[in-house]
């Protein structure tokens, strides 16, 4: 109950701030024209990032003031991490969102960001390889800083559609949410009031609030402001969860099911990691900048093999979907069904994604289209 209502408040606060920025940003002609690599045709604002923040710091302020999340307030340091962290993400967001700011500030600015999380002690402490191996301090905040930045910069690089990254990040933390309750209220572990699971439902709760002015067509964008605050706090969440976890206490024959937080971001975040790692291998073959935005990103594609805006973007959520319901039913089925359920899924899923290619000119992952090239 008390989730529900964190969320529930962020999710008003969301949808109130959206309206509210998307009346001012039109009022006062806040938005960019038109770029070369865009899908949508009309000057649309892309403030939307700020209503998202102020739901999820609504849902902060409400839990500090109940006394059930008195566990994650007990010790201010993470938090106020956190909280330093997304306040920087957000002000560059806006900056690049409004003046297009180089790459190499907004890179620096998200290590910068990373690394205040680590300093507050929200930090990948363990992997299990063959059990439990405890990470160095240096190893530790070398591989804390550098989940925490492809994570940002991942969910970033599919911001191109209406609704897309709202909604995969909607699916993503919803799997979450639930993998983080089930682990903290099991045995050996902490109260299921802990930071992770109120971070996500925090975020979810914005989500849902900001998606009614960004399903397509779009009233507003989310911009780098929202992308990159969504996945600094999904990254935050995950790793505030491997954070908790004590060697001491978890059983041997748990070592996996108890690190399944970090299969789950990668399962959430398949579609977002991937179109990064194509788009930065097809930019440095190509002599660019992995960071220079191009106009050949996975929902790009989706739209030249002949799908529509909407049938992308459901696309996209169903292979987000696919891979993290599939990953989580590790921990409720025996895992030959677990597999068989993942191997469906995937099936149906490349089917209807690969549906229009007999209609449409063949499509190069790393470059232009086969006939473009000729």
């Amino acid at each position: 109950m008390n989730y529900i209502l964190v969320g529930l408040i962020s999710a008003l606060v969301s949808f109130g701030a959206s309206l509210a920025m998307l009346k001012l940003s039109k009022r006062f002609r806040i938005y960019p024209g038109i770029r070369e690599r865009d899908v949508h045709t009309t000057p649309t604002p892309r403030l939307g990032g700020v209503a998202i923040v102020l739901g999820v710091g609504a849902a902060f302020a409400l839990a500090s003031a109940l006394p059930a999340f008195d566990r994650v307030f007990v010790d201010p340091i993470p938090v106020l991490g956190m909280c330093v962290a997304i306040s920087l993400m957000a002000v560059v967001g806006i900056l690049d969102d409004l003046y297009d700011l180089d790459w190499l500030i907004k890179l620096g600015a998200q290590i910068l960001a990373a690394g205040v999380m680590a300093w507050s002690g929200i930090q990948i402490v363990s992997l299990p390889f063959g059990g439990i191996i405890l990470l160095s301090p240096t190893m530790s905040l070398a591989l804390t800083v550098f989940a925490i930045v492809l994570v940002m910069n991942a969910i970033n690089f599919i911001d191109g559609l209406d609704g897309l990254v709202a909604g995969v990040s909607l699916i993503a933390g919803t799997v979450f949410f639930i993998y983080s309750y089930i682990l903290a209220i099991g045995p050996g572990h902490q109260n299921y009031f802990n930071l992770a699971t109120l971070l996500t439902a925090s975020l979810c709760g914005a989500l849902i609030g900001f998606l009614p002015v960004n399903w397509h067509p779009a009233k507003m964008f989310m911009g780098d402001s929202g992308a990159l605050v969504i996945g600094l706090i999904m990254a935050g969440s995950t790793i505030s969860v491997t954070g908790q976890i004590d060697p001491a206490t978890v059983d041997p024959k748990q070592f996996y099911p108890a690190f399944i937080p970090l299969a789950i971001p990668l399962a959430v975040l398949l579609i977002p990691l991937v179109d990064f790692g194509l788009a930065v291998t097809r930019r440095l073959i190509n002599g660019k900048s992995p960071f220079m935005a191009d106009r050949k990103h996975l929902h790009h594609r989706l739209l030249d093999m002949g799908h529509t805006h909407f049938q992308a973007v459901l696309i996209l959520y169903a292979w987000t979907a696919v891979a993290a319901v599939g990953t989580l039913m590790f921990m409720f089925v025996r895992i030959r069904v677990a597999i068989a359920i993942l191997v469906i899924g995937f099936i149906v899923t490349a089917i209807l994604t690969v549906a229009p290619l007999g209609r449409k000119k063949p499509i190069n992952l790393f470059g232009d289209s086969v006939e473009e090239k000729k």
